[in-house]
């Protein structure tokens, strides 16, 4: 027999964050419907290390603060994503999330990409704080960026070298990024 049928509303973000705390699994939240998360890959996870790892001393030099995947990101009052990994400089003091990141990074998968590079994208971009948005592939070696300028957004793309993230003013050697993670 199944579940019986429930009424669905949209939870506002109080209710969600009291919500979630209740939960087992991890939930994102889009305009007041939550979604399960799913798990990471091996190389999901080697990714966001390698990322904190080459991120973490330049957020430091500038005071910022380098947050991964059980950090929310609060894009509005109904919306909260769990970025793979976030930079956030000044204040932004809530405990169960931030408001505020200067860098958001999602790691793409087949089961996350779309979501990435359509949804994502055009709710990151409305965060006034935000200088930049990376895309890192865990399929093959491919790093693409999004990066606010006086004119508008610039999209760049890197397969070799380093990318270059304008906050916290760091350059990203794709050698020591894709390390371990068995992407030739």
């Amino acid at each position: 027999m199944g579940e019986a049928a429930k009424l669905l509303r949209p939870m506002g973000a109080e209710e969600y964050l009291a919500w979630e705390a209740s939960q087992e699994e991890r939930h994102e939240l889009l305009e007041g419907v939550p979604y399960a998360m799913a798990g990471a890959s091996e190389a999901h996870n080697l990714l966001v290390g390698n990322l904190y790892f080459l991120l973490r001393p330049a957020a430091q030099a500038r005071g910022c603060r380098v947050f991964f995947s059980d950090m929310r990101l609060r894009v509005s009052e109904r919306t909260f994503y769990y970025p793979d990994l976030m930079v956030v400089c000044g204040e932004d003091p809530h405990p169960l999330y931030k408001e505020r990141p200067c860098l958001v990074v999602e790691v793409l998968s087949e089961g996350t990409e779309a979501t990435d590079r359509r949804e994502k994208l055009w709710r990151y971009r409305e965060i006034p704080s935000l200088q930049g948005y990376l895309l890192v592939e865990s399929r093959t070696r491919r790093v693409e960026g999004y990066f606010r300028t006086p004119e508008g957004w610039l999209y760049r793309v890197w397969e070799e070298g380093e990318a270059e993230v304008p906050c916290p003013e760091a350059r990203l050697p794709l050698g020591a990024l894709y390390e371990s993670v068995g992407l030739t």
